[in-house]
């Protein structure tokens, strides 16, 4: 394999380069490599509509890069400049040729970019080594995922050439950490991106549908049934999304031999699942969601499904206990016991005595005192059965309340009638 080696230029040579052109096409060229990371085909069909001043960024149709106020700034004054020459802002190219005022070639970027780099001395500089040379200071700075986004490589590629540059082979500290809601804005702008990709078809099967990565790369024709909208896996049957029947109805027109669903861009081969993990990894690091991960997704699916099955559970049979849980889902006591506990935790579910409720089928146990009082002020005494009904609590749970009022003194029994004691 040819060996990848980075010429790195002199930075106080560069800064020479920069002051000495300050507004003409070679300028532009080598801030948008050195300062931003740009190939040169991406210089060469830069436009404006991609710089966005207000949020510092250029926004290219792979990735979104961030830069400094300077370069935003210098951008501003170039965009003007140009205007102001040519008299028309409709002129949508960022570099544009300093004669003709049009947008550049890339063979003559590349002339220019080596004209100036020669000027101060950085012969052996070329245009891509600007470009690494960002690479390399940004993984000085941050982590892989974080520079895998902003460059539009894939971490393994980035560890591979550049890993050598840096102190101990080591990029710099995590960049953000994940939070504990995913953004479906950005994941959903992910998904219309990669529709049309391998990654794209698994990101939509797992998040839509639950499917795992073992069962994606095994998947044929043969399973999906797309005129009763469902997928036959070893476990069972699983509805088809209208997005993932609208994805695999045009997958199964470009059809190949080979059973198998989900093939590999280039050759047109089954993938593994180690593969699967590393180019929808690649997808969400370049859509910023370079914390998550296929797993991640899978995950929150599962979750929420689980929290799904469990509502509609309780609507369908009433309250439900945590052994209850247990015999139908085929969950362990302490597996049973988190989930329910993070559903209380999220106020989908309130617990009274063993069993679980939904939030408005029941007054939860902290208010049936309060709700007591009132009943009995309002209606003056009542039985057992009353209060039952109108707690919508079960009747030993009532029976055990009422016990424990009475016992404290705060309310008196006559016969099968509670009374409040100042009444």
């Amino acid at each position: 394999m040819r060996e990848f080696f980075v010429n790195r230029p002199d930075t106080a040579a560069m800064e020479r380069l920069l002051g000495s052109h300050a507004s003409d096409a070679a300028g532009v060229a080598v801030r948008l490599a050195w300062q931003a990371g740009l190939l040169r085909d991406e210089i060469t069909n830069l436009t404006w509509d991609q710089v966005d001043f207000e949020r510092n960024q250029l926004q290219l149709p792979a990735r979104t890069i961030p830069i400094t106020q300077m370069l935003a700034d210098y951008l501003r004054s170039v965009y003007r400049k140009w205007t102001f020459l040519t008299g028309n802002s409709t002129n949508n190219c960022v570099i544009c040729s300093d004669r003709y005022h049009k947008q550049m070639q890339p063979q003559a970027i590349s002339r220019i970019a080596r004209r100036v780099l020669d000027e101060v001395g950085q012969t052996n500089v070329r245009l891509v080594d600007l470009r690494h040379d960002y690479i390399i200071r940004q993984l000085e700075q941050h982590d892989w995922s974080y520079v895998a986004r902003i460059t539009g490589m894939e971490i393994r590629s980035l560890q591979l050439h550049f890993a050598q540059y840096l102190p101990n082979g080591r990029a710099g500290p995590k960049h953000s950490e994940k939070s504990g809601d995913i953004d479906e804005f950005k994941l959903w702008k992910i998904l219309q991106a990669e529709k049309d990709t391998p990654a794209g078809l698994v990101l939509w099967l797992t998040w839509s549908m639950g499917l795992t990565a073992k069962n994606i790369v095994s998947l044929t024709w043969d399973q999906v049934d797309l005129e009763k909208n469902l997928i036959h896996l070893p476990e069972g049957e699983v509805p088809l999304t209208a997005a993932a029947k609208r994805i695999l109805a045009k997958r199964l027109q470009k059809r190949t031999e080979d059973l198998h669903v989900l093939l590999s861009a280039e050759s047109k081969k089954p993938m593994d699942v180690s593969r699967v993990s590393r180019i929808t990894r690649t997808a969400l690091i370049r859509g910023g969601m370079e914390n998550w991960t296929l797993r991640d997704l899978w995950t929150r699916y599962e979750k929420s499904n689980w929290e799904q099955k469990i509502t509609e559970a309780i609507r369908r049979s009433g309250p439900i206990t945590r052994s209850q849980i247990m015999e139908l889902y085929g969950q362990t006591k302490s597996a049973a016991y988190q989930r329910l506990r993070a559903m209380l935790d999220k106020g989908l579910l309130v617990r009274v005595g063993y069993k679980y409720y939904l939030p408005d089928s029941v007054v939860p146990p902290e208010r049936q005192q309060e709700a007591l009082y009132e009943y009995l002020k309002k209606e003056g005494f009542a039985c057992r059965k009353d209060i039952t009904t109108a707690l919508q609590i079960e009747t030993e749970q009532c029976s055990a309340l009422l016990k424990h009022e009475v016992d404290s003194g705060n309310l008196i029994k006559v016969g099968q009638k509670y009374y409040l004691k100042e009444s």
